[in-house]
């Protein structure tokens, strides 16, 4: 994945933010989309984008697009580095290949550790009843 090449692939738009900021919010953009062609991109092999498109299934729109937005702060610069650095981290932490889980079995100590607890609980128990007179 070629960071550079898919942060100049972006299309961003600047759109009116809600909530707290008074007369600010209804006169300025803040709040900035970032859209993302995955099939267009260059900045991908096709193994990364058939993973990411596997993976990211849900967030991709009709259209093909990941769209991703950030309204949080007053400055529309500060939410456009934010969005980009929220897609470069969903991006890459999605790419990562899992590892194959081994199954492991318990050791011959272990084991026998167990049934050796297992008894004396056992006798622990047997014990403590009143003794059988016949």
């Amino acid at each position: 994945m070629d960071a550079e090449q898919l942060i100049k692939e972006l299309q961003f738009k600047a759109v009116r933010s809600s909530g707290p900021g008074g007369q600010h919010v209804n006169k300025t953009s803040s709040k900035v989309e970032a859209h993302f062609h995955l099939e267009q991109s260059e900045a991908l092999s096709e193994e990364e984008k058939i993973r990411l498109a596997k993976k990211l299934e849900n967030r991709i729109n009709t259209d093909g697009f990941i769209v991703m937005q950030c309204g949080e702060t007053r400055s529309q610069h500060r939410n456009k580095t934010l969005v980009i650095d929220r897609l470069l981290s969903l991006l890459t932490e999605n790419l990562k290949v899992k590892k194959k889980r081994k199954k492991s079995k318990p050791s011959r100590a272990a084991i026998e550790k167990r049934l050796k607890k297992k008894k004396q609980q056992a006798m622990k128990k047997s014990n403590r009843k009143p003794p059988n007179i016949e």
